[in-house]
């Protein structure tokens, strides 16, 4: 998570202690996957059960999607979307990715997914 963090420019934005962290994987709604190699950890895919109030319908809100540098193009991030895929059972898939990030654009189109452009709102009111 945190390595996703730094590549984003976002190393000061990872806040959460380890305690704090394992407690949030226990709900039932969090999803967290871990992919290995030889034992080493070389990337992970998070996701939240959500509802829309506009539709009723349940989807998934994919977290994050990361594979480490060294990884990628071997098809570590196909296999994580994958899982996500399995677990949906059906529901729609949905997530944010940085208009800069064209490298994660271009393999979510590959896997068929469609890109919308919006703005994202962020508020914390004192």
């Amino acid at each position: 998570m945190r390595e996703l963090a730094e590549l984003q420019h976002q190393g000061s934005a990872i806040t959460v202690s380890l305690a704090r962290l394992e407690e949030l994987l226990k709900r039932p709604e969090i999803t967290y996957l871990i992919a290995e190699r030889g034992g080493r950890a070389i990337g992970y895919v998070s996701w939240l059960e959500r509802v829309s109030l506009w539709s009723g319908g349940e989807y998934l809100a994919l977290d994050d999607l990361y594979v480490c540098s060294g990884e990628r193009g071997q098809g570590v991030g196909e296999q994580l979307m994958q899982a996500v895929s399995d677990a949906s059972e059906g529901k729609v898939i949905r997530w944010e990715v940085a208009e800069a990030n064209v490298a994660a654009q271009r393999f979510y189109e590959r896997i068929g997914a469609s890109l919308a452009t919006k703005k994202i709102c962020r508020w914390q009111p004192i």
